[in-house]
This record gives structure tokens, C-alpha cells and sequence, in this order.
């Protein structure tokens, strides 16, 4: 195993999308994990398990996921770049700490490996039926950042991309991976980590005396105070002032849960990553996400060589969604075609936005395995040749 000195893995690598994940966080700079074993994310915890140590960090195995979630929350308010890793039942659990988290807004990384649901459902067979989950789970209004990977490489990437804008907006940032991906086995190579891009939270300039823990910058997101220097403040899940002191009443109310919310969405130009190809002209643009995004190429291709016009979109933030691209496009398009393996979720946006301007047609697919190729391109078929769905 090649590493640099500070023990970070280097080098070209055969690795499974969970391992690739826990060597992305450690190469961001994470030094803290907490989380419980569940399939099909156990591997993640099992890596770093043993190695973190190498690079000084903390590894807790909790007594259940609630519980880590908390771990989390705390060890990044005493500095640390903190993560868990979880599935399916576990992700439920973690809810309620999740909605603490985005309160306190809190620099975080939590990992969804999606399986079939709901309940214990499949343990150890694909889903991408989490999706809405992770932009709604908790209560109360909030936003936060999903990124869905769809290779080891990407496992890897994206979870620094993840640590990345954690940083920079404190809030909670999920890795929607799924097990396919999280247990296919692929080439990944590990950049020496000078040319790693790695962000780390903004800290204030002014004195202890000074310091608001919730007074917004320009991007509306408040600094941060180094740990141990004499910053003594408050923070909690209660709507609170710019002191972080809880204040119950609805203009406190107001204030905070609009900042929240336009901390995402008046950054998404900065925080929307997706890959495109031959959309300027497609009649038929086909979107996806994750092991979804491979399984539809295919589709793709064979729709191609029959002569149809037909683009790909390959969502890499899932949230916040590409609403801007997404009306830009529907004012040409024909249609969309969307993929994905569960009943209806991220399909439910793209409808939204295109606002029936142009048809959507939906690819469902309940889990446990991915779709039939087939059946996609009988959907681009479809929506070709101007079907109803």
C-alpha cells in the first residue's frame, strides 16, 4: 500500500466504491468517524477503522446510528472534519441529528451506500429510493448538498467534493452512493495530495470578545471560531440570534430558516456540478444519476445508431438540482427521459421545472437489481415518437 508521509494512500489502486469513498475522506482531511455497521456500508467503516489511525485520527464504533450522528455533530464543533457512513434504516435514524446539524449548521459529511427499501427491504441489493429522503428527512425547512457518485473514482472524488462544501457553507453534505457502486471494484487513482483540491472552514478575524457565531458574510455563511483560543459561545437546535442564544419568536424564526435556505440556493451556481453531452441539439435529453447514469449509456447508444437526437445529462449534484439548466434546455428539447431506480423522486423535480413546456418520461424501477437497458430505450422510443406516458 503506497502512501505519502502523512500516512494518505497514493498511486493507482483496484478499489470498491466504499473503500475508494473512505480514502477520499481521509485524503480531505477527515479525522473523525463515528457510525454503526449496516449493509451495504459496512466496508466504509471497516476502512477506516484501520486507517485512520495511520493518519491520527478517531475512529468510534457507536451503539447505534442516532447516536453517531450526534458523535459527528460534536467532534466538528470541536474542529475536526467529521463523518459517518450508514444505509436505508440507519439514514431514518440519523434524521432527527441531521435537522440538528443544518440548525447549528454544522461542516459535515454523512454517506448513504442505498439499498432496497423500505424497512430492512434488501440489505444487500441497489436502491436510489433514499433521494428525497436525504433533501427532506429531517423536519422543518432547510437545504443541504447531495452529491451521487457513480464509480470508485467518482466514490472518491465526490466524497472530497462533499468534505469540500461542507467547509465552505457549513452544512451537512450527503454522498448518495448505492451498492452497486459501492461494491464494484474499478481502477482508482489517487492523486499526490499537493494537487488534491481541499477547503477547510472559513475562521473569524476578530477577537473573542467580538465574535458572533451567526453573523453572516457575503455568502451568507457565518465564520467559524478556532477551538481552544477563548471563543466561549452558544450554539443550538433552537431558532436562536446572531449570539447563537435561542429566541422564540416568529421575525428570529424568519430570519434564520430564510438564511438556511438561500445559503444553497443563492450559491447553486457555485455548488451545481453536472456532465453533459450532445444536449444543444437533442430532441430527447435522458437524465441520471449514479449506477443508473452507466445502465442508460446502452439506451443511448443504440437510439444514436437509429438515427435519434439524443443527449445525456449525468447529475453529479443531485441537490440543489439544476433548475437553471434544466429551463434552458426544456425550451428545445421534446422531452426528457429519466431513469431511476425507484418509483418517482428526483423525476417529481425535473417535472417541476419543466412545468409541462416539454414531456417527462419516467423509467421506474423498485430495486434490487438495475434496469433492463431495454427498457430505457423503449422509453427514448417513446418519447421519439411523441407517446403519452
Amino acid at each position: 500500500m503506497k502512501t505519502d508521509p502523512k500516512g494518505v494512500l497514493t498511486g493507482e489502486h483496484y478499489l470498491d466504491g466504499d473503500h475508494a469513498c473512505a480514502e477520499g475522506a481521509l485524503a480531505a482531511g477527515c479525522r473523525f468517524f463515528a457510525g454503526y455497521p449496516i449493509t451495504p456500508s459496512t466496508e466504509v467503516a471497516e476502512r477506516f477503522c484501520s486507517r485512520i489511525p495511520l493518519v491520527g485520527g478517531i475512529f468510534i464504533q457507536m451503539e447505534d446510528e442516532l447516536g453517531s450522528m450526534a458523535a459527528v455533530v460534536g467532534a466538528s464543533w470541536s474542529g475536526k472534519k467529521s463523518m459517518t457512513v450508514t444505509s436505508g434504516p440507519g439514514f431514518s435514524l440519523m434524521m432527527e441529528n441531521i435537522g440538528l446539524a443544518a440548525m447549528m449548521e454544522t461542516p459535515c459529511v454523512v454517506v448513504n451506500v442505498q439499498r432496497g427499501g423500505p424497512s430492512t427491504g434488501l440489505p444487500t441489493m441497489v436502491g436510489q429510493a433514499d433521494m428525497m429522503q436525504a433533501r427532506w428527512g429531517s423536519h422543518g425547512d432547510y437545504e443541504i448538498i447531495a452529491l451521487s457518485p457513480a464509480s470508485p473514482q467518482e466514490s472518491f472524488d465526490y466524497t472530497i467534493f462533499a468534505f469540500n462544501f461542507a467547509e465552505k457553507y457549513r452544512v451537512p453534505v450527503m454522498v448518495m452512493m448505492d451498492e452497486c457502486v459501492g461494491h464494484m471494484t474499478e481502477k482508482v487513482v489517487i492523486p499526490p495530495a499537493g494537487k488534491i483540491d481541499v477547503a477547510y472552514r472559513t475562521m473569524t478575524t476578530l477577537s473573542p470578545d467580538k465574535y458572533l457565531p451567526y453573523v453572516p458574510e457575503k455568502n451568507l455563511v457565518p465564520d467559524m471560531m478556532p477551538v481552544g483560543e477563548g471563543y466561549n459561545i452558544h450554539s443550538t437546535g433552537l431558532t436562536h440570534d446572531e449570539r447563537g442564544y435561542p429566541v422564540m419568536s416568529p421575525d428570529a424564526q424568519d430570519k434564520i430558516v430564510n438564511r438556511l435556505v438561500d445559503k444553497i440556493n443563492k450559491n447553486a451556481d457555485d455548488i451545481i456540478m453536472i456532465e453533459e453531452e450532445d444536449t444543444e441539439d437533442a430532441d430527447i435529453i435522458v437524465m441520471a444519476y449514479g449506477i443508473t447514469s452507466r445502465v442508460t449509456m446502452p439506451a443511448i447508444f443504440e437510439a444514436r445508431k437509429k438515427g435519434l437526437k439524443v443527449g445525456f445529462i449525468k447529475l453529479i449534484t443531485v441537490w440543489p438540482f439544476p433548475e437553471k439548466r434544466i429551463k434552458q434546455l426544456a425550451k428545445t428539447a421534446k422531452a426528457f427521459v429519466m431513469p431511476e431506480i425507484n418509483l418517482g423522486q428526483v423525476v417529481l423535480e425535473l417535472e417541476r421545472i419543466v412545468a409541462g413546456k416539454t414531456k417527462v418520461y419516467h423509467v421506474p424501477h423498485a430495486g434490487g437489481w438495475v434496469h433492463d437497458p431495454a427498457d430505457i430505450y423503449k422509453a427514448i422510443e417513446e418519447a421519439a415518437n411523441g407517446n403519452k406516458k
